[in-house]
């Protein structure tokens, strides 16, 4: 199972495809907004058991590297990163309209990434200190 992780807005989404290209995934969105962080392991959890899957059935994750919200992106490529580490599965990081397709193809071509790294779209809005 490869699990694809898009945080980028308020609405969250995640899916599940069988180990076969161009098959149809499971999926799930919802409207996460400032509960994204303490929502989206149990809606992973949640997707997996639907399918009478665990997670040591993850073979590989796909996740949307942006642009997109700062926070959003922060924590969606922080959660695929650390289930990429902590199962020992690879993980491939793409954006665009067609992030799931090409993430599949380099997935299956043995591709990882390894360790995802955002693309916000544009620089950070840093507040600077008072004096």
């Amino acid at each position: 199972m490869i699990l694809t992780i898009k945080t980028d807005n308020p609405t969250a989404d995640i899916c599940l495809y069988v180990e076969a290209e161009n098959t149809q995934p499971k999926c799930y969105s919802w409207k996460a907004d400032r509960q994204l962080a303490s929502q989206i392991f149990t809606k992973i959890e949640e997707l997996l058991k639907s399918q009478k899957c665990s997670w040591q059935d993850l073979s590989g994750i796909i996740v949307f590297k942006g642009p997109g919200s700062f926070t959003g992106l922060r924590i969606g490529i922080t959660v695929a990163n650390s289930l990429a580490y902590g199962l020992d599965i690879p993980i491939v990081a793409e954006e665009g309209e067609e992030w799931r397709e090409r993430g599949q193809r380099r997935l299956f071509a043995k591709e990882n990434d390894k360790i995802a790294l955002p693309h916000y779209g544009a620089e950070a809005h840093i507040t600077l200190q008072k004096k």
